[in-house]
């Protein structure tokens, strides 16, 4: 492999700080960092661009431009791309990002608290060692908020399974305090990984708010749904059938179970109807399950009507997940994914207790969704590629 020399560079770099420009010295550290990362690339890469070798990874595809601030003001630099298998990206830069995003999360949760900009830049200023105007924490509020519109706005492609899910936020609103449901829509793709698809903040669950979300899902591209995983919240399933009415829905087995022990008349039956379900759901095939739950419809008959009818009436829509490849039913029996995440959520909007407005909520919540999204990408396979389509 072959780079530019370090003689070639430190001329550069010298030539820079010999003209005593007010910005030389920034130059001279853009020319030191665009240097050190394409050397960075050539390693990973196991190849200079152009270079024929049996040890290449990937290809080198171009420079994309990118700002990042320092203590000495703004510095523009060249980030090498690559193309290929291989994923790449300096490590010179990674810390900093990490930064900066806590940096954002941390203002945003700070917003959410009412802390004021004056206080947030004494803060910055004693945890990063850098001093902060108020008018630089507004502006980095700002730019949080349209990171997070762009995140929230950004096309969709191709997924196969969609999971839905909400949950609830008290916000401020004409001067009382109301409970607004967060939505979220998580999608698999077509190998095996997942990503946050969108957030929305809405007054309730109703079908209006579930529809006009997940339309806008499918204005920004997403199509191929195999699979719909929910619970069986009625303004969910209205809109679900209004905007996607051919695609199967599978009712999430906890939440199924859960909602059993309503119909089960005596508190000493709850555990020997919970075996029964269970055995339902477990069955190795669909037509097995079939087999069973008729056989617990029977059961029940006499002894509980209203669940016999409701066992009948409910279980099925829990046993669609038996129409995806065996690999991917585990992951898919359930919201629990989905579930895990908003609890995650929830240990961070709890600072929070009450949301000034929407506006904050979205920005809070939305911020926290992008780190997901991004953790997840760099994740391995949550299903298995191999039988996937």
């Amino acid at each position: 492999m072959t780079h530019q020399g370090e003689d070639s560079i430190l001329e550069d770099v010298l030539k820079v700080l010999t003209v005593r420009e007010p910005d030389g010295l920034k130059t001279a550290i853009a020319i030191l960092m665009n240097a050190a990362m394409k050397i960075e690339r050539e390693q990973v890469l196991q190849a200079a661009p152009y270079e024929r070798s049996e040890d290449r990874t990937g290809y080198s595809n171009g420079f994309k431009d990118k700002t990042i601030s320092t203590r000495l003001g703004k510095i523009g630099l060249k980030i090498p791309q690559v193309r290929g298998d291989v994923e790449f990206y300096p490590s010179s830069l990674e810390k900093g990002i990490r930064s900066e995003r806590a940096l954002k999360l941390a203002i945003a949760e700070m917003y959410v608290k009412g802390v004021s900009t004056r206080k947030v830049s004494a803060i910055v200023e004693e945890l990063c060692g850098t001093s902060i105007s108020s008018a630089q924490v507004s502006a980095a509020a700002k730019e949080l908020d349209e990171d997070v519109e762009a995140w929230r706005s950004r096309p969709l492609h191709r997924y196969q399974y969609l999971m839905l899910d909400a949950r609830y936020e008290n916000v401020r609103q004409a001067g009382s305090v109301v409970s607004c449901a967060v939505l979220v829509a998580v999608g698999i793709d077509y190998e095996g990984r997942r990503d946050v698809l969108g957030v929305s903040v809405c007054l309730s669950e109703a079908e209006a708010h579930w529809r006009g979300f997940l339309e806008s899902l499918v204005k920004r591209g997403l199509h191929g749904i195999k699979m719909i995983i929910s619970d069986a919240h009625i303004g969910l399933a209205m809109a679900r059938e209004a905007c996607f009415p051919s695609v199967p829905w599978q009712r999430c087995q906890f939440h199924l179970q859960q909602n059993a022990m309503s119909y089960v008349p005596k508190i000493s039956m709850r555990k020997e109807v919970g075996d029964d379900i269970r055995s339902v759901l477990n069955a190795p095939d669909r037509a097995e399950a079939e087999r069973l739950l008729k056989l617990r419809v029977e059961k029940y008959a006499t002894t509980a009507p209203k669940l016999a009818h409701w066992l009948e009436e409910n279980v099925p829509q829990s046993l669609s997940v038996f129409s995806v490849p065996p690999a991917h039913r585990r992951m898919l029996r359930t919201t629990n994914m989905l579930e895990r995440q908003n609890r995650e959520l929830k240990k961070r909007t709890k600072i929070a207790s009450i949301f000034p407005n929407e506006e904050s909520l979205v920005r809070l919540v939305g911020a926290l969704l992008m780190e997901t999204a991004e953790q997840w990408l760099g994740e391995k396979r949550y299903l298995p590629i191999e039988t996937s389509d």
